[in-house]
Order: structure tokens, then sequence, then C-alpha cells
């Protein structure tokens, strides 16, 4: 006989915390969209660096969770574009823009939604679980 742990409000917490770790990931994914074509206002200066969540486990009562424990910035290169009329340029007429590529930011936003959506239902099923157990109890 295989050994099934029984769902429990541990379950539910578990997955709460995936959901909030997710939450804080598309909120920081919609910083670095909004964020994807923002330059210095000085010449020479750098643009938005590109945010990245950095998770961590988290330990509870029945298993392990999700935190995020902090923002890093993306230490990939700056793309750059020869533009010397513009007021960010420097002094060789480069313009450095953003290390943001919207289409990772959208398909990561995709995956974070998907996880959510997923962990969401961990939750919901959980519920139901607990739900029909109390209902076969009162018969």
């Amino acid at each position: 006989m295989p050994n099934i742990k029984p769902v429990s409000g541990a379950t539910q917490a578990i997955a709460t915390t995936a959901l909030r770790a997710q939450q804080a990931r598309m909120r920081i994914i919609a910083e670095n969209i909004a964020n994807a074509n923002s330059v210095s206002r000085q010449a020479g200066g750098d643009p938005y660096r590109r945010q990245v969540p950095v998770f961590a486990p988290l330990k509870m009562d029945a298993g392990q969770g999700v935190s995020m424990v902090r923002v890093a910035p993306d230490p990939k290169d700056f793309r750059s574009t020869y533009d010397p009329s513009h007021p960010s340029a420097d002094d060789k007429g480069y313009v450095k823009l953003p290390n943001v590529d919207t289409l990772i930011e959208t398909l990561d936003m995709k995956e974070a939604q998907r996880a959510y959506e997923a962990n969401l239902n961990v939750i919901e099923t959980s519920r139901a679980m607990q739900m029909r157990t109390l209902d076969m109890l009162k018969k």
C-alpha cells in the first residue's frame, strides 16, 4: 500500500507561498516591461537595468514552501545604438539601452501566470477534498 499523505491546510499554506512568490515575480516582470525603453537622463549614463527575482526555500511545518528573498539586477550588458543626436548619447554617439528583452519578459509573465494558476488549483482542489471528506463523515 503506498504512503499517501493527507491533503490538509498545510498543502494550502505551501501553495499560498508559491502564489505570493509568483505574484511578486509578475510585479517585477511588469516593471521590467514598463522600463524596456527607459534610457539615462544624463549623457553616457546607464539606462534601466533589468531586475530578476531571487527565490529561496521556505521551511514550513509540513513541508517546504518558497519565498522571494530579494530582487537582483541582471548582470547582462546593455544594448547600444548609434544616435549622436540623442541627449543620452555618450561622447562617441552611442546610447545605452536597457538590457530588457520584451519577448523574454512576456514569456516569463506567461510562465508566472500559469504557475500562479496551478497553485490556485492546488488550493481549490485541497478545499474540495476537505469538504468531500467532511460530507462523507457526516453520513
